[in-house]
């Protein structure tokens, strides 16, 4: 942890950038300070523990200040890969690390993720299912890491991309064992384990009006009239610079009027580099777009960047030739991004 001083030292850093590019921040509040004051729960950011992150001092220090994250999103350490690695053998050193931080500077924890096709630990991929011993399997997943942290999560996206593009559903090995039960089994095994936290199904390309984002409210639709308890939606809202969805505002209404709350959870803004002035301010634009659309809905409590430094993106090493996706460059310098976040936050044009 950094002391008072040096974290002092770090947010007094100059701002401008050792280039041209990224143009500097003129902003100077921290991004959860502004959330707060404009009514929403937080700003925050996902982090890694299980990469060199958490080693970084220069990165502990900017993390660790409450008004400018006042919200972490485990990247990976509750994963089932991570967090079960045998059959009924839970690990939570790594997720107790992240769920200490959180509870030792005040920050909201949301809980990432229950279900998933991806980062599932051998045992489970190589297993030939049936229905009775998969839904064992789940429930036994989801209340071993739900129990775990009850009281301590504010929100946890119990499962996590069960839709395809084209808005049916993916035929992973929990659909092809179970059909859509499992997202019932993994819901219902949730509220079990804690009856107070936020329960959230968590998808992409589900932010703008059209295909799937109609299939994830008609799954809403079918949970709500089967009594299955669920209370949010989080949009991950992966963008690309210049491609930011216009229909954003309506989109969001569509799901506040289905009585749920949502957030917008693992934002980021890649560009095809090398990056530009133009493509900076088109970026910041974009920022502002995505923020300004949460402001003018109620019921989007919050937004999560998917880490907040291009040094820890995980964009560059999914999206060849793409990059400068998060408000800070790899070298903690904030760019116009940060400025289009604040701008929104402030309920300011962005021309201000």
């Amino acid at each position: 942890m950094q002391s008072a001083l040096v974290l002092l030292a770090l947010l007094l850093l100059p701002l401008s950038a050792s280039s041209a590019l990224p143009t500097a921040t003129s902003v100077v509040a921290g991004l959860n300070e502004l959330a707060r004051a404009a009514g929403k729960l937080y700003f925050g950011t996902a982090t890694d523990n299980t990469t060199p992150e958490f080693t970084d001092p220069t990165y502990m220090g900017i993390l660790e200040n409450y008004n400018q994250f006042g919200q972490l999103t485990p990247a990976n350490a509750m994963k089932w890969m991570y967090i079960e690695p045998e059959p009924g053998v839970f690990n939570f050193t790594l997720g107790n690390q992240i769920a200490d931080l959180a509870e030792e500077y005040g920050m909201v924890l949301r809980g990432h993720n229950g279900v998933w096709y991806e980062e599932l630990p051998s045992w489970v991929t190589s297993t030939d299912w049936n229905a009775t011993g998969l839904a064992y399997a789940v429930q036994r997943h989801v209340s071993g890491i739900v129990g775990q942290y009850a009281g301590r999560v504010y929100a946890w996206d119990v499962v996590n991309e069960p839709l395809n593009d084209n808005g049916t559903y993916r035929e992973d090995l929990f659909y092809n064992a179970l059909n859509t039960t499992y997202i019932n089994i993994a819901l219902e095994a949730a509220r079990a384990a804690d009856p107070n936290v936020k329960l959230y199904i968590n998808e992409y390309n589900i932010e703008y009006v059209g295909t799937k984002s109609t299939a994830m409210q008609n799954l809403i639709k079918q949970l709500q009239s089967e009594g299955v308890p669920l209370s949010g939606v989080g949009m991950e809202s992966h963008f690309i610079v210049g491609e930011v969805p216009t229909t954003l505002v309506e989109n969001f209404e569509a799901y506040a009027a289905l009585g749920l709350e949502f957030a917008i959870t693992e934002l980021d803004i890649r560009m095809e580099l090398p990056a530009t002035e133009e493509l900076y301010e088109q970026q910041k634009q974009d920022y502002y777009t995505v923020v300004n659309a949460c402001m003018q809905v109620s019921a989007c409590v919050g937004v999560t960047v998917w880490d907040w430094t291009d040094k820890y993106s995980w964009v560059p090493g999914t999206f060849p030739g793409y990059g400068d996706a998060c408000p800070w460059d790899a070298n903690y310098t904030r760019t116009p991004a940060y400025d289009g976040i604040a701008i929104a936050f402030e309920g300011q044009s962005i021309s201000a």
